[in-house]
Formats: structure tokens, sequence, C-alpha cells
């Protein structure tokens, strides 16, 4: 079995009302050297044996694409990591 790790975030060019407001209250809490914040999504990918890495790419791809991430706002990236069968 595989994980995948997939991380979504704003674009650079995208206002994330959310994550300026997390930044401004650790200013408040006198985090001030804290220069940004960025908040995004996180996603585990349980993916059954049987595939090569390159169709585990694919799919996961295909999954960002489609589901998880909006192209015209996010981006995003993965990591797959190998995993021991359910237990």
């Amino acid at each position: 079995m595989a994980l995948a790790k997939v991380y979504v975030n704003y674009k650079q060019s995208i206002l994330n009302p959310e994550a300026e407001a997390v930044h401004k209250a650790l200013k408040r809490l006198g985090y001030g050297d804290i220069e940004d914040v960025k908040l995004g999504k996180y996603f585990e990918l349980t993916i059954a044996d049987g595939k090569s890495k390159a169709e585990m790419d694919k799919e996961i791809n295909q999954v960002c694409d489609k589901l998880l991430a909006n192209y015209n706002m996010e981006n995003y990236h993965y990591e797959l990591v190998e995993t021991e069968a359910a237990q």
C-alpha cells in the first residue's frame, strides 16, 4: 500500500483572509518575528497495492486536478510513502 500526502495551498496572488487573521492574532500575542502565515488543506489518500509509481502519480494528479484543488486559486504538491497493510 502507499500513502499519498497531499498539500493544497492558495497561490501567492490569492488573498487568504483566514491566514491574515491568524497572522494578526500572532502579532497581538507577541510573536512579531513571524512574518507570514500560510493556511491550506491536507489530505491523506491510501492507495491499494498493484499500481506502479507512474500509475499512482497519474491518479493522484487527476484527483487533485478534479476535486482537491481549485486550479485557478490553489497549488498542490504531494509525497508518496510506502506503508504496510492496514491493521
